[in-house]
């Protein structure tokens, strides 16, 4: 059975939860194909499986043609619901949201798709994100809808035991947009750097082809004006298959990664650091609820407060038995609730409900 997912670029973590997804349905002889629009970046991620890059009718026809796919998945794109019909596809069309930053932006997006979604398409998945859970039982109450974790290998991607440089490090990861947030970040580390800890080294990994313009130079000047210059190293478009050397970097250098997005879906970034034994202090943006238990698999603070951001980041650098208990209870929550075996078994179901028979 071959099932094809699209997405507008392959960045990200739907660009990762695709990889991810591919080898847990390959397990159980469904063959994952990736349509994405376009591609800004050199590099593209190894997806292993056949990968297509097209916003063109006649080529996106013929992909669909050739494909013979049981099932379309479409990550948030609603107009593709029916463009695909028009151009011939016949079969089963789920529309998946793994997020669309500010609530109100997901419930604008939700509302204005009902009459596309009730025409064209047979069901909803998202992985467990509860205001999408609210939004989706609000607005289409007795629409088909699907709800499970996303799947992490925490052995394709785990910790690496490296030379450390002497450093403690801190990271950021996202796109330098208002939703993400890394003006909070970058007075955090602040804060720590000229109140507590001066050789502290902060990571910010990001897409610049995903960032916001504006929000760019205004980035650029906080840097200027908190004086962070020596103490701050921006990384862009890391491939993916060297991020685990980082987070393991980061973990035993006795940092953390620190996520300050206003909302989330299901971020990826969380996962790969608990995998690799990457502490995470985090605002509860939402979809981090799954992954994130305060205290056992990491750590919240208050979105916007500073004080309480700093606090927490101390305890987790300076008291090492919560430290090593969050380390070690977050790899086991990741390869318990988010294990490829239990996402491929829910995807069959999924399409089992939707008449859709994998065997």
């Amino acid at each position: 059975m071959n099932i094809l997912f699209v997405f507008y670029v392959p960045s990200g973590g739907v660009e990762t939860l695709n990889r991810q997804r591919f080898s847990a349905l390959k397990k159980y002889n469904i063959n994952a194909h990736f349509l994405y629009y376009e591609n800004r970046k050199k590099l593209l991620n190894d997806h292993i499986a056949p990968t297509f890059i097209s916003n063109n009718d006649s080529e996106i026809k013929k992909i669909l043609e050739d494909g013979k796919y049981s099932a379309v998945v479409v990550v948030s794109d609603f107009q593709t619901l029916a463009r695909f019909r028009t151009l011939g596809y016949k079969g089963k069309m789920i529309i998946e949201i793994q997020g669309y930053g500010p609530k109100h932006v997901a419930k604008g997006a939700l509302s204005n798709a009902i009459p596309h979604v009730n025409a064209y398409a047979d069901g909803f998945l998202n992985p467990k994100t509860p205001h999408i859970m609210q939004l989706l039982d609000e607005l289409y109450p007795s629409f088909p809808k699907f709800s499970f974790n996303n799947c992490f290998d925490t052995r394709q991607f785990s910790y690496r035991s490296l030379p450390l440089d002497g450093v403690r490090k801190i990271a950021w990861i996202g796109r330098i947009e208002d939703n993400k947030n890394w003006r909070e970040f970058l007075q955090i580390g602040y804060q720590l750097i000229n109140n507590y800890y001066p050789n502290l080294q902060l990571l910010m990994f990001e897409d610049p082809t995903l960032s916001v313009p504006t929000e760019r130079v205004k980035f650029k000047r906080l840097i200027t004006q908190l004086n962070l210059g020596k103490n701050l190293t921006v990384h862009s478009n890391v491939p993916n298959s060297q991020m685990a050397d980082y987070y393991s970097l980061i973990g035993d250098s006795g940092g953390f990664l620190c996520s300050t997005s206003k909302v989330e879906g299901a971020p990826y970034a969380l996962l790969e650091a608990m995998s690799c034994k990457c502490p995470v202090l985090t605002t509860d943006s939402d979809g981090v609820r799954s992954s994130i238990i305060h205290n056992q698999t990491g750590k919240f603070y208050t979105l916007g407060n500073i004080d309480n951001a700093v606090r927490e980041a101390k305890e987790l650098m300076n008291n090492k038995a919560i430290r090593e208990s969050i380390r070690s209870n977050a790899l086991e929550h990741v390869k318990t609730h988010f294990s490829p075996d239990l996402y491929a078994q829910n995807f069959i179901n999924m399409l089992k409900t939707l008449g859709v028979d994998s065997k």
